[in-house]
């Protein structure tokens, strides 16, 4: 049997507001989404994110800046058919973030 296919659309990232930190600075919510029809578990998530940075502290296993335009999302470790993660980030602005790349598993 060959390999399960998967491609990054089948990753769905959404970002949306949640309320403000106390200091006032706005923040939002981030869900990544492994969305893939055929049950398959997609590994090393890359998300474009410019120079992505938080007043808020976010697990770096979760989510982080390699470099600039280049996050990693779970540590690389894979996310199965249906699992999803989130996380919340506080900046002046919305980054806009979207997935550049995945390896199947």
């Amino acid at each position: 049997m060959g390999e399960e296919e998967c491609s990054k659309d089948d990753i769905l990232l959404y970002q949306g507001a949640t309320a403000p930190l106390p200091n006032g600075i706005p923040t939002y919510t981030v869900q990544i989404l492994n969305a893939c029809p055929t049950r398959c578990s997609v590994a090393d998530i890359h998300v474009r994110c410019g120079w992505f940075s938080s007043a808020r502290l976010i697990n770096p296993l979760l989510f982080r800046r390699l470099r600039f335009d280049d996050c990693l999302v779970n540590d690389g470790a894979a996310l199965a058919s249906g699992e999803s993660l989130s996380f919340q980030y506080a900046n002046t602005y919305r980054y806009p973030l979207s997935v550049s790349s995945v390896a199947c598993c």
